[in-house]
């Protein structure tokens, strides 16, 4: 019983933060026709011993976070920044560079390197998001699932995107 309401707590706060940026992370994580075209693994960006080596667990870092955001009034996690940091909604129309059938004349290495460009200018949780979806992980870290997805944003259609 007590998992069908966290599962309902889920699918209400997707509802109420819907995105076209979160719905295409969700996409690219879960929909089996979507394929990366980087490789798999852990990415050499700068940030990223900044996202291991803190100290907290990610769940401390992401509610530290959301407080500042709601201590700023914005709801977007790099937004409050004085760093500078871009985010996942305004760099998700980039995202289609890095899936198959997107922009497959990009060589390899023009990929890669704007990937990490993408990371190094995230917040590093949103880094850590984009590098866990590119390997198909989200699930590895946080409690979301396709099904969860699905029941939330049901105008997604899964399937014949490659």
């Amino acid at each position: 019983m007590s998992k069908q309401r966290s599962n309902a707590k889920k699918i209400e706060v997707l509802q109420k933060y819907e995105d076209p940026s979160l719905k295409a992370i969700f996409i690219w994580n879960f929909d089996e026709s979507v394929v990366s075209m980087l490789p798999a693994g852990p990415v050499p960006y700068s940030g990223y011993a900044e996202q291991t080596t803190s100290s907290g667990t990610l769940s401390t870092k992401i509610s530290e976070e959301v407080r500042k955001m709601h201590e700023t009034g914005s709801f977007s996690l790099g937004s409050s920044d004085k760093q500078g940091h871009t985010t996942i909604r305004r760099e998700y129309v980039n995202f289609y560079h890095f899936l198959k059938g997107g922009n497959d004349s990009l060589n390899s290495i023009r990929r890669e390197t704007m990937f990490i460009n993408i990371l190094e200018g995230l917040h590093p949780l949103e880094a850590e998001i984009i590098c866990l979806v590119k390997d198909k992980k989200l699930e590895d870290k946080y409690k979301i699932t396709k099904d969860i997805v699905s029941q939330a944003y049901s105008d997604i259609s899964w399937g014949g995107r490659s």
